[in-house]
C-alpha cells in the first residue's frame, strides 16, 4: 500500500521540524505495551516496565487512547507551537482539544476492554481530558523524565543536522532520508507499505517533520485539518540512547569533583534512588544525599520522584563531562 502527500511551493515553505515531548509519550507507551523483544529500547523497557505496573498506568488512560497496535487517539498529539515545545505548553493543547475533535477520534479507536473508559470520556471531555491529563504527567515522571536529558540531547541534534542537510541540499533529498518507507517523487512525498494513509486533501498546508526516539521501526502520521500533517519517523542515533557511557575521563573529573561524586556519576548511566546509589557505591546513604544535592545544584543531576523514592538522573551535561 502507498499514499501520497503532494507539495507546492508553498507546503515546502511551511515544511518545519520540531521536538515534541507528547511523541515521545505516545510511542514510548507503544514499545512498553507493544513489543516483547522491545528492539534497541530493550534497557529501558526494563526499568521502566515495573514502575508503570506498579502505578497502574498498563491499565488507565493512556491504554485506552494508545492501543498497541493500529490507530492511536490523533487530540494527544497537538500541531507543536515552536521548534522545541516543553510537556507542559503540549498537555495545556491537549486540554484545550474541541469535544468535537475528541468524539471523532473516539469513533475511530477500537475500545475493547476499555469502552466504558472510553464513553466516560465521550460524555464529558473537559472534565476527563483532566484526568488524561494527570495520568499523562504520572507516566512522564516514571517513564520519561529521568531519561529525557539524553533523549531530548539525540532529537535535537537530529533537528539541527537535518536543517544543515536542507540549507546544503534541499528539502527533496532531507525527505528521501527520513525513513526507508518515505520518498520523494516529483512533488509528493510518498509513504510506502503504510496501514493508514496521508494525502493533501485530508490535512491542512506544509508538514511537521517530527524526530523520535520511540518511533522505530516505522513512521507514524497525524492529519487532522486545518493543522498541517506531521510524520513522526525514528531519530538518527536513536539506537544509542540505552547503551552504557564509558567513563574514560574519570580521573580528570575526580581532581575537580572528588572521588565519591565521580563514582555517583558514573553509577547513574542508570536512574536510581539514595538507597542504591548507596548499596552500588559503598557509601553511606546520608554521605550520597549530600553529594547529589550538590551535583543537583551544579546542574550535574536532575531528581524524578518514583512513588515512595525518588530516582536521580545524571544530566546531559554530566555525560559531555565524562565522555568530551
Amino acid at each position: 500500500m502507498e499514499s501520497g502527500l503532494s507539495f507546492s511551493a508553498a507546503d515546502l515553505a511551511q515544511t518545519r521540524f520540531a521536538v515534541s515531548p507528547m511523541w515521545e509519550v505516545v510511542t514510548s507507551y507503544r514499545v512498553l505495551v507493544g513489543r516483547p523483544d522491545s528492539g534497541p529500547h530493550r534497557r529501558w523497557v526494563a526499568q521502566v516496565r515495573p514502575r508503570i505496573v506498579r502505578a497502574g498506568l498498563d491499565r488507565g488512560w493512556l491504554a485506552a487512547l494508545v492501543p498497541a497496535q493500529g490507530y492511536l487517539a490523533d487530540f494527544l498529539n497537538p500541531t507543536p507551537a515552536g521548534p522545541f515545545p516543553t510537556l507542559g505548553t503540549e498537555l495545556d493543547a491537549v486540554l484545550r482539544t474541541p469535544g468535537g475533535q475528541v468524539r471523532d477520534d473516539l469513533r475511530t479507536l477500537t475500545g475493547g476492554e476499555h469502552l466504558d473508559r472510553l464513553r466516560l470520556l465521550h460524555d464529558d471531555p473537559p472534565a476527563v481530558l483532566r484526568k488524561v491529563v494527570d495520568e499523562i504527567e504520572a507516566y512522564w515522571e516514571l517513564a520519561l523524565a529521568p531519561y529525557w536529558a539524553r533523549i531530548q540531547h539525540v532529537l535535537e541534534a537530529d533537528v539541527f543536522h537535518r536543517a544543515r542537510q536542507v540549507a546544503e541540499h534541499g528539502s527533496a533529498r532531507v525527505l528521501s532520508e527520513l525513513h526507508e518507507t518515505v520518498r520523494w517523487d516529483d512533488g509528493t512525498l510518498r509513504l510506502v507499505r503504510r496501514h493508514c494513509a496521508l494525502s493533501r486533501d485530508q490535512a491542512g498546508s506544509g508538514l511537521l517533520l517530527i524526530p523520535s526516539v520511540f518511533a522505530w521501526p516505522r513512521v507514524l502520521t497525524r492529519s487532522v485539518p486545518p493543522d498541517p500533517p506531521q510524520l513522526a519517523y525514528p531519530a538518527r542515533g536513536f539506537g544509542a540512547v540505552w547503551e552504557p557511557r564509558t567513563a574514560d575521563s574519570t580521573e580528570a573529573v575526580a581532581a575537580v569533583l572528588g572521588r565519591s561524586r565521580t563514582l555517583l556519576l558514573t553509577e547513574l548511566d542508570t536512574p536510581a534512588s539514595t538507597t542504591q546509589l548507596a548499596a552500588h557505591c559503598g557509601l553511606s546513604a546520608a554521605g550520597v544525599s549530600q553529594h547529589l544535592i550538590a551535583l543537583r545544584n551544579a546542574g550535574l543531576v536532575t531528581a524524578h520522584r518514583s512513588g515512595r523514592s525518588v530516582l536521580y538522573a545524571r544530566t546531559a551535561v554530566a555525560d559531555q563531562l565524562l565522555n568530551p
